[in-house]
């Protein structure tokens, strides 16, 4: 099942993707589950489906897509997890993964800009598979952890670079808004039984500048979510982006920065494809 996060004439709402149309199940379900994090977290599915049934039918193309979860307690993001990334930035060998913090409101959905800051001429794209728990907990043993994940989605980890690079600390350019795309929709666990078979290829303008398979991450899906279990708590609707393969624009030679006007597509066959032109802040 495809879930989605949208907004019909200002109204927000959730509901299930079946071809052109989205199932508006959240007009039905609102007062039980305001939002799709709270029906990840009661487990309410069975209720989803059931609603699809009278629910109203709306033209994809009439609503405005938000990110898959637009108010996770908690977005993790992986860095180097790919050793062609790790080598184009020349980082050490490490035994624990890097992790570093994005805020719920940096992001933004499919289809929406993603926006460059006046202050900045080094906006990069990052194309990821993102998971969303589903069930929360502490100390997740690896053989459990995909037990833990509601579905998995598209991220851009897109970074200002100028100022993830002022010191070495991520956080100032992993937050500008409207930076970290999410979607277009949630593709349930049961459709994805192993991660590790899916690819990630990002296209700028149509060209290919990012493409490898999942089962190249140096730290895998289950070893991730043991890790950040051990030292916080994860909540249904957190979120984990895993990591960007080789090929970042500021690796390359010369650097290859987005510019207004650009169109980035994160591309994983059997999650979807996730669309966003760049758009110069005002």
């Amino acid at each position: 099942m495809k879930l989605a996060s949208f907004l019909l004439d200002g109204r927000a709402s959730y509901g299930v993707i079946d071809g052109t149309e989205v199932i508006d199940a959240g007009d039905m379900l609102r007062g039980q589950f305001p939002d799709l994090k709270s029906v990840i977290a009661a487990d309410a599915l069975d209720a989803v489906r059931s609603a699809m049934a009278t629910a109203a039918r709306l033209p994809l193309a009439a609503v405005t897509l938000a990110p898959v979860i637009g108010n996770p307690g908690k977005i993790f993001c992986v860095g180097h997890n790919y050793e062609t990334h790790r080598l184009e930035t020349g980082r050490d060998k490490t035994s624990y993964p890097s992790i570093f913090t994005r805020f719920a409101d940096s992001q933004t959905g499919h289809g929406q800009p993603i926006i460059l800051p006046t202050v900045s001429t080094m906006l990069d794209y990052e194309g990821e598979l993102a998971i969303v728990i589903g069930k929360g907990g502490r100390a997740i043993a690896e053989a459990d952890a995909l037990e833990h994940v509601a579905g998995y989605s598209c991220y851009n980890d897109a970074s200002v670079r100028d100022w993830q690079w002022h010191t070495a600390q991520f956080t100032p350019g992993k937050n500008f808004p409207d930076t970290g795309s999410f979607g277009p929709w949630l593709v349930t666990a049961d459709e994805i039984p192993d991660p590790s078979t899916l690819s990630v290829t990002t296209r700028v303008n149509g060209t290919v500048v990012q493409s490898q398979p999942t089962a190249d991450m140096i730290f895998p899906i289950p070893r991730l979510i043991a890790y950040i279990s051990t030292f916080t708590p994860l909540s249904p609707g957190d979120v984990i982006v895993t990591g960007t393969p080789g090929g970042v624009g500021a690796k390359r030679q010369p650097p290859s920065w987005l510019q207004a006007g650009d169109v980035v597509e994160i591309d994983i066959p059997g999650v979807g494809l996730l669309v966003n032109p760049v758009q110069a802040e005002a």
